[in-house]
């Protein structure tokens, strides 16, 4: 560490069954259960200005971090693919727990990140909330591709009443999202103000807002690398090479593309956006990302206003 930073920053690498935790140069092992969670805290408790860096792992961090947040333990959730860019530029190829338990104390101490700022448990909810209707959605999808091959009367009958289930239950949970909005309002007028924007629906803008909830604190060109429609460059010498977007949250992407199907037609200025980049020569698709990405700006601005406007005028939103 620096001499002029205090902070001890403790790498933990999280795994589904145990946490790997580099504390002060030792290798500890402990389970990624209550239990464990409960030990962790108690040794960094000890340590004035300690500090976790983590990797998101696919949601097995959640409950270390949310325990980590309630006694105000600074924790930084970090990009897989940055931690592991930053040991290989100091050449370290090998990868095992203890070695990405210290790559994470190395990583914090040389980029002094940020804390993740703590997720409400309204949000938490929500999140959990669209993952089950998204999870939903795709398995009524599959059932009926599936029944189109079948011809027996009875398959057909169980398949009818499978999609029946599916569209009770997809109801259901989206009943209960609208139940948990009405419980929280700033998030409500958030959801009611992308949803008048012409072409963006109430499932577009909650789903945007439930894996972007920055949405509206940053400026243009941070939102679109955050959901990764920022294009980067491939260029050297004299070859340019062909643009592409990737990274960033992949669930904002995914409800953005099948928004931007329909602002592309219905949206007056987007529509007008689209055609003319189309007119240029550019594929239908590169069109339809520019216009997923000019679209999520104005989300991003029109979330913005309502620190001056206190109320989203439905009415006044049908533009882009």
């Amino acid at each position: 560490m620096n001499a002029d930073n205090k902070t001890v920053y403790v790498g933990v690498d999280v795994a589904k069954a145990t946490l790997q935790v580099h504390l002060c140069g030792a290798q500890i092992e402990l389970g990624n259960t209550p239990a464990g969670h409960t030990q962790l805290r108690q040794k960094l408790q000890s340590i004035a200005e300690a500090h976790v860096v983590c990797e998101a792992t696919g949601g097995y961090e959640q409950a270390l971090v949310q325990s980590l947040n309630k006694v105000q333990i600074p924790v930084s959730v970090m990009n897989p693919a940055q931690v592991r860019a930053s040991a290989q530029a100091k050449g370290q190829r090998a990868k095992n727990d203890p070695i990405d338990a210290r790559t994470l104390t190395d990583y914090g101490q040389r980029y002094r990140p940020a804390p993740t700022p703590p997720v409400s448990e309204t949000q938490c909810q929500l999140v959990a909330l669209t993952r089950w209707l998204k999870q939903l959605i795709q398995a009524r999808s599959a059932a009926k591709v599936q029944t189109e091959h079948h011809t027996d009367p009875f398959v057909l009958k169980q398949h009818q009443a499978l999609s029946e289930h599916y569209d009770s239950q997809i109801e259901t949970t989206e009943f209960q999202i609208k139940k948990l909005m009405e419980q929280d309002p700033v998030l409500k007028q958030r959801v009611e103000c992308l949803d008048a924007i012409e072409g963006v629906g109430l499932r577009t803008a909650v789903l945007v807002l439930t894996h972007m909830p920055e949405l509206g604190q940053l400026n243009r060109q941070q939102v679109a690398a955050l959901a990764g429609l920022a294009p980067w460059t491939r260029d050297s010498g004299t070859l340019k090479g062909k643009r592409c977007i990737g990274g960033g949250r992949a669930e904002v992407r995914v409800a953005l593309y099948m928004s931007s199907l329909s602002v592309a037609r219905f949206n007056p200025v987007l529509r007008q956006f689209y055609a003319r980049l189309v007119g240029k020569g550019k594929p239908k698709k590169v069109a339809l990302t520019a216009v997923m990405r000019k679209l999520l700006i104005y989300m991003n601005h029109e979330l913005k206003s309502l620190t001056i406007q206190p109320v989203c005028q439905k009415e006044q939103k049908k533009r882009a």
